[in-house]
């Protein structure tokens, strides 16, 4: 982990945003017309994919991937100008939101500034072409750090970005050398303290496919030296075999338990349930009673949680990367209300607690419990909307429910939960707190 990382990012929430897709406009404008709304679902950092000009050779789709980037310094006209983007960003800064810029560093477009000033600066195949190390990324060609005087070119292109933003989503974050992440932090963290770092780190599976290639390939151990958070994709793929019946939800808590304890103290996780390259979650879940109970889930875990444009809006389409595909009209419901009382939960101070645990009880439902300074806050949560009486410590007495207001009775130890999640605060020393309790 980043010595320096504070553990109050897990008191915060991630919002993120496709400038492209967010608006009818599909510009700066669109969003920071919208800003007040994003900070009122209780964003604290907003996430901006990448918002530089796009390449053009290799193009997918009519539009391309902003991923695809073809100058590093440069902003995409079809957003407005930078005056639009600074307009966007002290906006933001005025709302008390952080805004947090994706960078690209593991590769450009073939027909980018670096690739035509710096060809050098390229892996090439044998005829002497600009190649990729991975995949079918057909519109990028990857960047070669063993060419040292990359290095500086990268952070000086941060330092710039540095007066307007205040942090970074690294994207492929595994497949740049550690030691330039260590030095990109360093210089930039001395002129700008308190610059976010947060690297897409990736799943086991394709860390060893680049290592087999004599490829850097970082584990999240790796990455968290230099970062303060890192993806979830280390157990994301667990979640959703439990979900297509492939896994048991056994197997996924026993991982995030191994995750705890693999991970320093201080680490940070990105918990979500769909992000810009996954489905949405209503591809999983199967009614708005289900996404209720597992955006409780991830705003519960230990770490940080992200949702999505769209996302709070139970949008059911996955939009293109590469073409206009605007979100604002793909709405099946609004759960607005259910985040903001789950981002009033999360800014608890006992939300970022050391003694932390999570475990599996009756039918599968998930307990999370945070313990600090004589008070425990307790979560049950079913997944998949179980319905079932569970055996706790809570002694016998009347609690409310921090998620509805509701009365939940303990009775001979045990609680009902009636598919819907249970969070409750409470005393750990003999007298536990109770309804009647508070109010005196």
């Amino acid at each position: 982990m980043a010595r320096d990382t504070q553990t109050q990012l897990r008191n915060k929430m991630i919002y993120s945003v496709f400038v492209r897709n967010y608006s009818e406009a599909g510009n700066f404008a669109g969003v920071t017309a919208d800003l007040q709304r994003i900070k009122n679902l209780g964003t604290d950092i907003l996430w901006l994919l990448p918002i530089n000009p796009i390449g053009e050779v290799n193009r997918k789709g009519v539009l391309g991937s902003p991923y695809a980037i073809k100058d590093y310094r440069g902003i995409n006209p079809e957003y407005g100008t930078l005056a639009d983007f600074k307009a966007l960003t002290n906006k933001a800064h005025e709302l008390g939101m952080k805004v947090m810029l994706d960078i690209v560093y593991n590769h450009t477009s073939p027909d980018s500034v670096l690739a035509t000033e710096h060809p050098e600066w390229f892996y090439h195949d044998a005829d002497g072409q600009l190649m990729n190390k991975v995949g079918n990324w057909s519109d990028v060609k990857d960047l070669d750090y063993g060419h040292h005087e990359l290095w500086q070119y990268q952070i000086d292109t941060l330092l710039y970005w540095s007066q307007f933003v205040d942090g970074y989503r690294c994207d492929v974050a595994p497949l740049v050398p550690l030691d330039f992440w260590l030095e990109a932090r360093q210089q930039v963290n001395a002129k700008y303290p308190g610059t976010l770092w947060l690297a897409e780190s990736a799943g086991s599976g394709f860390i060893q496919e680049l290592r087999s290639q004599g490829y850097t390939g970082l584990s999240d151990s790796e990455l968290y030296q230099a970062f303060d958070m890192t993806y979830d994709y280390d157990v994301f793929g667990d979640f959703k075999d439990y979900w297509q019946g492939r896994s048991t939800v056994d197997r996924y808590v026993d991982l995030l338990q191994r995750q705890d304890a693999t991970f320093p103290g201080n680490y940070v996780k990105m918990r979500f349930l769909e992000n810009h390259d996954n489905a949405r979650m209503m591809s999983l879940m199967h009614s708005e009673a289900e996404a209720v109970n597992n955006l409780t889930w991830i705003f519960m875990q230990r770490g940080i949680p992200l949702i999505y444009n769209g996302q709070e809006f139970l949008a059911t389409h996955q939009p293109s990367l590469f073409d206009r595909d605007t979100m604002i009209h793909d709405r099946h419901g609004d759960v607005t209300s259910l985040i903001q009382k789950l981002v009033v939960i999360k800014q608890q101070t006992i939300m970022r607690a050391a003694d932390y645990q999570v475990t599996v009880v009756e039918d599968g439902i998930i307990k999370v419990t945070y313990r600090a300074d004589g008070q425990a806050l307790t979560a049950w949560i079913p997944l998949k909307g179980q319905v079932a009486t569970v055996t706790t410590q809570l002694g016998d007495s009347s609690y409310q429910n921090m998620l509805n207001d509701a009365v939940v009775t303990v009775k001979d130890n045990k609680i009902t939960v009636n598919g819907q999640p249970i969070i409750v605060k409470y005393v750990t020393d003999t007298a536990l707190t109770s309804i009647a309790d508070q109010s005196n």
